[in-house]
């Protein structure tokens, strides 16, 4: 077992996976995961509720022991030992805990005095990053649940790690307060260089500010991209609406040679081919005497494309 090679060298990832794998009682949360993150990027890590993020991360921070696979961090293989590793990372894994009856100034310079970090002003300084000043000597007791997603984030950050590991933390937060952190998180990874593992379920949280996407779905990473890769693929398509979807469909397959395309509810059928034109498809299915009720091109979203990918690999894990 080892890291990817390529050409014949290693390549430089801040972090890695190989073949990370996770089996609790006999049940596998995740299965052979390969992570490949780039120094000074924001990484997102995008899937549904239960798709095995949590888990991951959890192996990633040391929190649980992995089955089976190897995780490279700093270019150090993890071991239970990492001590050193881990004093570079920071980290929020599910909701954060605190001192309750301590207030968050004190929860910080706690967190400093673990770590082994004195830096003057730096606590002030995070504490005013995440607008948590005026509330610094409150107990946390206090504090709402927004608030202590953002303590909890001002924590991670606090010792300037080189690689945050976040697992989705926009929980409790509102629109105005979700695009704080997402600007935060974008100013440490341009002005400190942190890398920055984010994990969500919205998508719309991640296309913002992410460089690079891992979609996990049923415990399996279905594809890592880059979002200028995304960016520059064609994400335009044909869609017609026709009374009997069946024979067009054969007509498009037999007749036009057309494999990429997807029938949808209510006669409604997306042609992904872009060699082919609205005239073209209009003509031949005239020709085969299909009535077409409406035509025309369309441009997918981001949120199409992935919808498509997890509705992929979820025919592929029935058709197994």
């Amino acid at each position: 077992m080892g890291f990817v090679q390529k050409g014949g060298r290693h390549m430089s990832y801040i972090l890695q996976t190989s073949r990370l794998t996770k089996t609790i009682g006999g049940k596998e949360l995740v299965k052979d995961v390969d992570i490949h993150i780039k120094k000074g990027e924001i990484y997102g890590f995008l899937g549904p509720n239960g798709a095995g993020k949590t888990t991951v991360m959890k192996m990633i921070t040391n929190l649980w022991k992995p089955t089976a696979g190897e995780i490279e961090i700093l270019g150090n293989k993890l071991t239970p030992q990492s001590y050193e590793v881990l004093r570079r990372m920071g980290s929020i894994i599910e909701f954060p805990a605190f001192y309750e009856r301590m207030s968050g100034y004190e929860n910080l310079r706690l967190h400093e005095e673990y770590m082994g970090y004195y830096h003057h002003g730096s606590i002030e300084k995070t504490l005013a990053m995440l607008d948590l000043t005026e509330a610094a000597a409150k107990p946390v007791k206090q504090y709402s649940l927004g608030m202590k997603e953002r303590l909890g984030i001002a924590r991670a950050i606090l010792c300037r790690p080189e690689l945050l590991i976040l697992d989705e933390p926009t929980n409790g937060l509102d629109p105005a307060g979700m695009r704080q952190i997402r600007n935060l998180l974008k100013m440490l990874c341009a002005e400190y260089g942190t890398t920055i593992m984010i994990s969500s379920h919205i998508l719309s949280e991640i296309e913002s500010i992410a460089d690079t996407v891992g979609v996990i779905q049923r415990g399996i990473l279905r594809k890592e991209i880059g979002m200028k890769e995304i960016a520059q693929m064609s994400m335009s398509y044909v869609e017609l609406s026709v009374h009997h979807t069946q024979k067009a469909a054969y007509v498009l397959a037999e007749k036009s040679g057309i494999r990429n395309f997807k029938v949808m509810d209510d006669g409604v059928i997306r042609v992904y081919d872009n060699r082919v034109s609205v005239q073209d498809i209009t003509k031949q299915l005239a020709l085969a005497d299909v009535p077409v009720l409406a035509i025309g091109k369309q441009t997918e979203t981001l949120e199409d494309y992935f919808m498509k990918l997890t509705e992929e690999a979820e025919n592929h894990v029935e058709t197994d």
